[in-house]
């Protein structure tokens, strides 16, 4: 398996607000980068994003113009699964479902070094079923970022039942070269995060629904109440309502009715109110 200091390419699959992020921060820390998503009008969106996130972060004095026109000059995308085969580690990032990340991790067997990590960025679904689609479950391993990847610091390091020691050790060596701080779960359903995370959100979805308080009392007296710069509400918004339904019904299948959705996130993804990404969730945006 290569070393840390092998690593000059990172390849990312998915360009969508995780994946973008990732590529981002990669590139931000002197890491070439390959951006692989299945359509080019998806690639362009993730490039377009990254853009206007590093102007942000000039803005805001974090970079300077050379080291965000540097971090751009750096990521190469692509809608070429064999462009990864350059990639010294890859990290998928695309949608949760099974299926689709166990053919993604199929094809990245087939067209990269079998010496390189192959990491999946998944909140909630496991990492020995993903592992179990390559020839190399032992460096297959969960990198799940927070998003949003460029701004959070923290990184969940999720050990499959087949990851070997040394691949854990270079998943937080890599996170942290990114300018992260790691934890480590063990492969259970919503890792540690997720697993507090989503009853949080839906228990707040389900107080508002039932008129316990208005929605920005109940996220002003969480943030209050528990020193948390989102209330339950909000951070829906921002993380979008599709994904937090995703990881509410897999840990609801998994762990039982403790994480049963709230009714109103359902009825508002059903809607097509998904928050920020799409101007309208518990709150409306610009």
């Amino acid at each position: 398996m290569r070393t840390l200091d092998e690593i000059d390419t990172v390849g990312v699959v998915g360009a969508g607000n995780m994946g973008g992020g990732i590529a981002q921060v990669s590139a931000t820390n002197g890491y070439d980068v390959i951006l692989r998503d299945i359509e080019t009008e998806y690639v362009e969106a993730g490039l377009d994003t990254i853009d206007s996130s590093l102007d942000q972060l000039v803005s805001s004095n974090h970079l300077s113009e050379d080291e965000a026109d540097n971090a751009r000059d750096r990521i190469t995308g692509t809608t070429a699964m064999d462009d990864l085969a350059d990639a010294d580690i890859v990290v998928e990032a695309v949608v949760e479902n099974m299926d689709v990340k166990t053919e993604v991790f199929e094809s990245l067997d087939e067209v990269t070094d079998n010496e390189i990590v192959l990491a999946t960025n998944t909140s909630t679904l496991s990492i020995t079923s993903i592992a179990s689609a390559t020839e190399r479950p032992e460096q297959v391993v969960g990198i799940h970022f927070m998003n949003p990847v460029p701004i959070m610091e923290g990184v969940e390091i999720v050990d499959g039942e087949r990851t070997a020691e040394q691949t854990i050790e270079f998943a937080h060596g890599f996170s942290e070269a990114l300018g992260k701080t790691t934890w480590e779960s063990d492969d259970k359903p919503g890792f540690v995060v997720n697993r507090v995370l989503m009853p949080w959100i839906n228990e707040g979805i389900r107080a508002y629904d039932e008129g316990v308080g208005e929605k920005a009392d109940i996220d002003q007296g969480l943030k209050l109440g528990t020193n948390v710069p989102m209330g339950p509400l909000e951070l829906a918004d921002h993380i979008g309502l599709d994904i937090c339904l995703d990881a509410s019904e897999t840990l609801h299948e998994e762990l039982g009715d403790r994480y049963k959705p709230a009714y109103l996130l359902k009825r508002k993804v059903e809607a097509g109110e998904l928050g920020k990404k799409t101007g309208k969730g518990f709150y409306e945006y610009d």
